[in-house]
């Protein structure tokens, strides 16, 4: 189960790297927080959608694995499946509702308004 934990947060650690790459850029070419998360959210849903049913289905084996060893198999199967259906679930609406709110208390848009004004 622990090497089932650690491939988890790979997993989760790179949908969350897509989703805040994209809102950044988003939020770089003129957008405000709200409108470059849920932009972002759009743009990676399909492809975070693709890659957690791909590793699902891909780990369905391990799940209904049966003959000798079959019990570690079935415990990182498990660990893993229910983990990344509800990293994926999880994620969708927890990273950019995480950008916004921390953009809000570092005050970006605060700080990129200031710098327009003085150039």
């Amino acid at each position: 189960m622990q090497i089932s934990l650690v491939m988890l947060i790979a997993m989760a650690a790179k949908n969350a790297i897509l989703i805040v790459e994209f809102a950044k850029l988003k939020f770089d070419e003129g957008l405000s927080l709200f409108d470059a998360a849920v932009a972002a959210a759009r743009l990676r849903f399909r492809p975070i959608l693709m890659t957690a049913f791909s590793f699902i289905l891909g780990v369905l084996p391990l799940v209904i694995a049966s003959g000798a060893g079959a019990e570690a198999r079935k415990v990182m199967g498990m660990a893993l499946l229910g983990g990344m259906t509800i990293a994926t679930i999880i994620g969708i609406v927890l990273y950019p509702m995480l950008f916004v709110f921390i953009g809000k208390i570092a005050g970006y848009e605060k700080k990129r308004m200031q710098n327009q004004l003085e150039s």
